[in-house]
């Protein structure tokens, strides 16, 4: 990593996500009083925002990848996704109601969640070592949340802003890679009844796991490793679409079965 911004402007940015994370007041990208920040100075600021939350008692449960679909990787001018971290606070149980109070931009997603039997690391893993280490993989619906203000960001924003995370809800049925081709999986989103997007897990990257992989090199280049126990959301097959309160979500995948959550005040 080649880190541009002194410790002092990393604790300054740190804390301004922070905030707005845990309050929910939208704030304006860091670039419009940091212009120069890199992608690595990004990630700089989400490591200080990972120790901040460890520091305060949460406890890490994995790893999400983002921008893993060519077209958003084209929109944004990268050639690899970023990545963000997941904590046991950002977990709700599937048919749960979620409060959006606290969320800025609420949207959701489908996802096809690897959960890892064996640590995965080193700046060359493929496709191939990522299915071996994979316990097993079930259906996601991911909740993102941009904390900048008129959902206007950029790249360097988004990863200090952790990717966008904000909470996630496993749910369908486990199964082995062996016995399905993550490759190949169907989904369809649907909001109060209605068909709103349709998609393939091929869109992620032309195979989930080659964005799991992606995620290791990140990780790599950043000093970290995948843990064994992992979860890793490989990253959005549909489009994130806006919820609010009210709405039900239900996120249909092939061989993987249902994911539902509900959206209250």
């Amino acid at each position: 990593m080649t880190v541009t911004l002194t410790p002092q402007d990393i604790a300054l940015l740190r804390e301004r996500v922070e905030r707005a994370q845990t309050t929910g007041v939208a704030i304006p990208k860091l670039t419009d009083d940091y212009p120069d920040m890199t992608i690595d100075d990004g990630y700089a600021v989400q490591m200080a925002l990972r120790q901040s939350y460890l520091s305060q008692g949460q406890r890490q449960v994995g790893w999400k990848a983002g921008l893993t679909s060519k077209a958003k990787m084209e929109q944004m001018g990268v050639s690899v996704p970023s990545i963000g971290f997941l904590t046991h606070t950002m977990a709700r149980p599937e048919n749960s109601a979620i409060s959006v109070k606290g969320l800025i931009h609420p949207r959701v997603e489908c996802e096809v969640a690897f959960v890892m039997a064996r640590e995965l690391s080193g700046p060359s893993v493929g496709r191939a070592e990522v299915l071996e280490a994979t316990d097993y993989i079930l259906p996601a619906i991911e909740i993102i949340d941009s904390r900048f203000s008129g959902f206007k960001f950029d790249l360097e924003s988004v990863v200090a802003d952790n990717g966008s995370s904000a909470l996630f809800v496993g749910g369908g049925r486990a199964r082995r890679t062996t016995d399905v081709d993550p490759r190949t999986l169907g989904v369809v989103m649907e909001i109060n009844g209605e068909i709103v997007a349709m998609g393939a897990s091929a869109a992620v990257m032309g195979h989930p796991a080659d964005a799991v992989a992606l995620l290791v090199q990140i990780l790599h280049g950043l000093g970290e490793t995948l843990p064994a126990g992992s979860l890793v959301l490989s990253g959005g097959i549909t489009a994130a679409l806006p919820v609010t309160p009210g709405d039900h979500v239900i996120a249909r995948f092939q061989d993987l079965g249902d994911v539902s959550i509900r959206f209250v005040e």
